[in-house]
C-alpha cells in the first residue's frame, strides 16, 4: 500500500451542539452541515482530492458516543490547542508529551466522553 489508508473518521456523539461547539472552539476552525442522509452530521474542514484524512462528528440513534475511536488532529505545536480543552468543556487525559523522532501527542476528553489525540512536529 502506497499511501494513508484511513480516508474518513467518525466520532459518534449524543449531544451535537456542545460536540461541535467544542471541536470548534478547541481546533479554532468551523464544522459544515452534511446533507444526504437522515443522520445528523458537521465536517471537519478538508478536500477529498488532497493528502490526509477527512470526517465529522455524527449523531445516529442506536450509536452510543463514548467509543472506541481515537482520532488524532495534526497541529502546529498541540500544547496550544491543549490548553483551550477545559475552557472548551473538556479535559485533557494525557498531556503533551514526546514520541521521540515522531513528535509530540497530547491526548484529551471532549465532551461527549470520546477520546481524541493532537499530534505535531514541535
Amino acid at each position: 500500500m502506497s499511501s494513508n489508508p484511513v480516508i474518513w473518521f467518525e466520532i459518534y456523539v449524543q449531544d451535537m451542539p456542545r460536540a461541535k461547539a467544542f471541536y470548534e472552539q478547541v481546533l479554532a476552525t468551523k464544522l459544515e452541515k452534511l446533507g444526504g442522509s437522515d443522520m445528523d452530521m458537521w465536517s471537519f474542514p478538508g478536500d477529498m482530492n488532497t493528502h490526509g484524512c477527512n470526517g465529522s462528528l455524527v449523531k445516529m440513534d442506536g450509536v452510543p458516543s463514548g467509543g472506541s475511536t481515537l482520532v488524532y488532529f495534526r497541529s502546529e505545536d498541540c500544547a496550544i490547542e491543549e490548553a483551550r480543552f477545559a475552557t472548551a468543556g473538556g479535559k485533557v487525559f494525557r498531556p503533551k508529551m514526546s514520541i521521540g523522532q515522531y513528535g509530540f501527542i497530547s491526548i484529551g476528553i471532549d465532551t461527549e466522553g470520546n477520546m481524541f489525540g493532537l499530534h505535531s512536529l514541535k
